[in-house]
């Protein structure tokens, strides 16, 4: 990336007729490749980087080690980078139209996936349109180097965005945007080019609300805008390896992966809009599916049928452990436990050992 000198980056005031026109035609192609909204920010994130210090120095963090990697390159993009003076934000709606949200997950029968997981994996789709703005801006600009990140790098992604200007970091700790809720991807180009700054967004407006820290169902908020992943549901069910906490599996519900109950919670989302991206729409009606239906699958089936989507990252095994879970916590039947224990001898030793709790939960009064 070419280096230029951060002294004659032009601040949100400096606009000149030629940014002024180029900042403008990055909004208008922006929208074109289907983001709602964009805003520009430096590579200084201030209180972030302390944040995310203790966060780590707490060990909320669990076995997400990569989250403690590359030491501070997270709150500095200009080391993941070497020669950043801007970054690009953008966020993109991916609530499905005429999307259920909380029918599947109060039928504990029925097997719940977390919305944004359930049509094709969103980091092809938005990364391949981040590319395109940023060779449209570099065929303008002249002379400029950029690389586009979709949830794909060591960087901050909320605080950039809140820097940026795109919305607040609620008290559960999501982007929230007014107009919007927080139910969007977000993604960022990191460039050398000197664009004017946007005005990072100063307000917060979840008041005294506290629907997001109490509705989790495990309890996972240590307060405020800080999250224990340990005993959050989308870590457990996504990014846990081995066995799920028995104390936490109660909580866990019909989730099979990942949880939306804290944006759910959030009165902003009432302002949620619908996507207009095909691709984010139920694959395999996995929106209305069983969790029988789903724990009958062979890996052959899962493989296929999760192909392209964000599923597939949960891997077979953790998938079954998952349904496992959730039947222990389904309604008393004999269908259920006759599922359960026709499974166990086809498993994994950790499977069965949920299988076994299933099993013991589906006998209990």
């Amino acid at each position: 990336m070419t280096e230029r000198s951060s002294d004659n980056a032009p601040d949100c005031t400096d606009l000149s007729p030629s940014w002024a026109t180029l900042r403008a035609q990055l909004h208008s192609w922006a929208e074109e490749l289907g983001f709602q909204q964009l805003g520009i920010t430096g590579v200084d994130l201030g209180e972030h980087e302390q944040r995310l210090q203790q966060w780590l120095a707490a060990g909320y963090h669990g076995e997400m080690g990569y989250m403690a990697d590359h030491g501070n390159m997270r709150s500095r993009p200009a080391e993941l980078l070497p020669g950043t003076l801007r970054v690009i934000s953008v966020r993109m709606d991916y609530l499905a139209p005429d999307i259920r949200i909380t029918d599947q997950l109060s039928d504990k029968n029925q097997a719940y996936i977390s919305r944004y997981a359930l049509g094709r994996d969103y980091h092809k789709l938005v990364r391949k349109r981040l590319t395109e703005l940023g060779k449209r801006l570099q065929q303008a600009a002249g002379e400029m180097g950029f690389r586009a990140f979709v949830d794909s790098a060591p960087v901050l992604e909320r605080a950039l965005a809140n820097r940026a200007g795109l919305g607040w970091i609620g008290k559960n700790t999501m982007l929230i945007n007014r107009k919007a809720g927080s139910y969007f991807f977000l993604g960022e180009i990191l460039t050398d080019l000197p664009l004017p700054l946007d005005e990072p967004y100063t307000q917060d407006h979840c008041g005294r609300c506290t629907a997001c820290l109490d509705i989790c169902p495990t309890q996972a908020f240590v307060g405020p805008h800080v999250l224990d992943a340990r005993r959050c549901i989308s870590y457990l069910t996504i990014e846990l390896n081995g066995p799920i906490p028995e104390d936490l599996r109660p909580g866990i519900g019909n989730r099979i992966f990942g949880c939306d109950d804290c944006q759910i919670g959030c009165p902003w989302n009432r302002f949620s809009n619908a996507s207009k991206e095909g691709d984010f729409s139920p694959r395999h009606q996995l929106d209305k599916a069983s969790l029988l239906q789903l724990f009958a699958w062979d890996e052959a089936t899962f493989l296929n049928r999760t192909e392209g989507m964000p599923i597939r990252r949960t891997g077979y095994e953790n998938w079954l452990r998952n349904i496992a879970v959730a039947l222990g916590n389904a309604p008393r039947s004999l269908e259920v436990a006759d599922a359960l224990q026709r499974r166990r001898p086809q498993v994994s030793a950790l499977v069965q050992e949920h299988i076994d709790w299933a099993l013991q939960q589906q006998q209990n009064p």
